[in-house]
């Protein structure tokens, strides 16, 4: 959600730190500020708005240097977005500076307490409660006063905070929401993730959760909430300012779309050996695996959308029953789940606040857990049994793509696995099936190169103001996933539906200014599908097919197609719709000049309920 950025040491540009916080606005985010300390007294400037025109209202200031600094970049929870609410908030006495990622659940109990004592509040922010706090227990040293604070806090959070009587230090807290401390040669940084400190330092310092840091130039000195000091982990960063660069390109988006063929091999190169799939941080035996009878999938957004396609590939080829649900969901259900249950969880960041809920409640009941996850040293990671790691590597634009591909790569090789493990598939199937996983990444290059078919298709759908998304079988999440794509860079409404159940409702919504994209492989309910257009075509519904090259019943019932080449076993067709659905979105949001890669009101990570 927020972004956190920090330094302490010697001094450093306005400029410089202002680029750092610029390297965190893909995490989505409405007001922006920054808070510095210079000859013993605050400088603040907080605005609504983007980085650029913060930046703007600081130029005067921009070669100024600072040694302690934090800033941040909002999305706004408790109160709307304005230069009140926007942070760094000070203390009452003006004595610190506070910046938050979270959410403080009784705030509204501890705000009363502290306007009784005489407290004047200037925001309707949630976090002020803490910078008051934080100035009312600051008697000693300002590490003492956190201390103190965080014992009366309910919630998650993640903060950075400096003081003017100190300005040596920097105290860093971390509960629920992630928060790094780069180590550089001249001294400390502070992010809320990796790809604002690429460029900066080579090592790095993931707190644990319900940790405290004090930070100064020269030294890292970590505690836990018992106030015990713990080893400080050090970290080699394992990606390079290169991989969280645009590489050319007008988006990120664009850029992570063009990436998939890559993290396909990579993925294929990294867990299959001699015809067997090997996941060396499963941590499970294969006797357990051999005898399990069910599994949970729990995810959020679009990492949902690839558990479901997990979920019917789990059930075809490894004869289980397996429960799917959104992990806002699932961790207030009474599932009946236990030790003999297995929770998958999926997370491109490995901090979705929801998810890591869910993952904490299976653990109370002894079910065992495996992470698909993208960041390796994450939260969902660490509370995990066994783990695959989706390795598609650092996912700038907020609306995923090669993370969500990655996913249901690693449930297509998990479900051959399974396979494997209990039997149920031959050598000679199971070269079969990697044979076809080996073919997606041509496959999808192949999609690239009629990019400007796609364009044209694009222009002529972005006219419509809604859209209705269908598909069967496995490529009904695919038709989810198409919705929420377009609904999250275009802001066109947008839904996917089975498309069995269109008759059960949908079809009341089409005519001649809705556009519907039909997903029509030719796959066992091909024939279904066919039908389903013809029904659209009757009631002058505007249909794009998402069809097999050399197709000749639903492209005849198609106002425009989408063709893409067919594998020998066409449950391997949600990687090419995938992409497809993908840049359709694309180019619609670039045609109706959207925001693409920092949609409103989205965040890369949901850090918070």
């Amino acid at each position: 959600m927020c972004g956190i950025f920090g330094y302490i040491g010697k001094n450093v540009k306005v400029s410089a730190l202002i680029d750092g916080l610029s390297r965190l606005e893909y995490r989505g985010y409405d007001s922006c500020g920054f808070a510095g300390v210079h000859q013993g007294r605050f400088f603040l400037r907080k605005r609504p708005g983007k980085i650029a025109q913060l930046k703007k209202e600081l130029k005067p200031v921009l070669n100024n240097q600072f040694g302690t600094a934090i800033l941040h970049t909002r999305w706004a929870t408790h109160g709307e977005p304005n230069k009140k609410n926007a942070h760094p908030h000070l203390g009452g006495a003006g004595n610190i500076a506070i910046v938050h990622n979270g959410i403080i659940e009784n705030y509204m109990k501890l705000r009363s307490i502290l306007i009784q004592e005489g407290v004047k509040f200037l925001s309707d922010t949630d976090t002020e409660v803490i910078s008051h706090l934080i100035e009312k227990f600051y008697k000693g040293t300002i590490e003492e006063a956190v201390y103190e604070a965080v014992k009366e806090l309910k919630g998650s959070y993640a903060l950075g905070v400096i003081s003017k009587r100190e300005p040596d230090k920097l105290v860093v807290v971390r509960k629920g929401s992630p928060l790094i401390i780069g180590l550089g040669k001249d001294g400390k940084f502070l992010a809320s993730d990796l790809p604002a400190l690429t460029s900066l330092v080579k090592k790095v310092v993931h707190l644990e959760d319900e940790q405290i840091a004090v930070v100064s130039r020269c030294d890292t000195k970590v505690f836990n909430f018992q106030r015990e000091q713990v080893d400080v982990k050090i970290e080699d960063i394992i990606i390079t300012a290169e991989d969280t660069g645009k590489k050319g390109l007008a988006h990120f988006m664009l850029k992570e779309i063009y990436e998939q063929p890559q993290v396909f091999k990579r993925i294929q190169s990294l867990y299959v050996k001699n015809n067997r799939v090997c996941f060396p941080n499963i941590n499970m035996k294969e006797s357990y695996f051999k005898n399990i009878k069910k599994i949970y999938i729990t995810a959020c957004g679009t990492a949902y959308h690839a558990g479901y396609v997990g979920k019917y590939l789990l059930e075809k080829y490894c004869n289980l029953d397996i429960e799917l649900d959104t992990s806002s969901e699932f961790r207030y259900r009474k599932v009946n789940l236990g030790k003999d249950n297995l929770l998958i969880a999926i997370s491109q960041s490995g901090e979705t606040a929801d998810t890591l809920a869910a993952v904490k409640e299976a653990k109370k009941k002894g079910a065992k857990i495996l992470s698909i996850c993208n960041v390796l040293g994450s939260s969902l990671i660490k509370e995990s049994h066994g783990f695959i790691h989706t390795v598609a590597g650092p996912e700038i634009g907020v609306a995923s793509t090669k993370a969500y591909t990655a996913q249901m790569s690693a449930f297509y090789l998990f479900t051959l696995y399974l396979s494997q493990v209990k039997g149920l598939v031959d050598e000679k199937q199971s070269q079969e099936f990697l044979f076809d996983f080996e073919k997606v990444s041509q496959y999808v290059e192949d999609i690239f190169k009629d990019d400007k078919k796609m364009k044209k298709i694009a222009r002529k759908f972005s006219r419509f103001g809604c859209f209705l998304f269908l598909g069967r079988g496995i490529n009904y999440p695919l038709a989810m996933e198409g919705a929420l794509k377009l609904k999250e860079i275009s802001y066109i409404p947008a839904e996917g539906y089975a498309a069995g159940e269109m008759k059960h409702g949908p079809i009341a919504l089409i005519d001649e200014y809705r556009g519907v994209v039909c997903i029509a492989p030719k796959d066992e309910l091909y024939e279904k599908m066919v039908s389903n257009i013809q029904e659209i075509k009757a009631r002058k519904g505007k249909v794009l097919g998402i069809l097999n090259r050399g197709d000749t019943e639903a492209s005849t019932l198609s106002d425009e197609i989408i063709y893409i080449p067919e594998f020998k076993n066409q449950d391997f067709a949600p990687f090419l719709v995938a992409v497809c659905l993908q840049l359709f979105a694309y180019h619609v949001a670039k045609n109706l000049k959207c925001e693409i890669d920092q949609p409103r009101n989205l965040a890369k990570s949901v850090t918070v309920e």
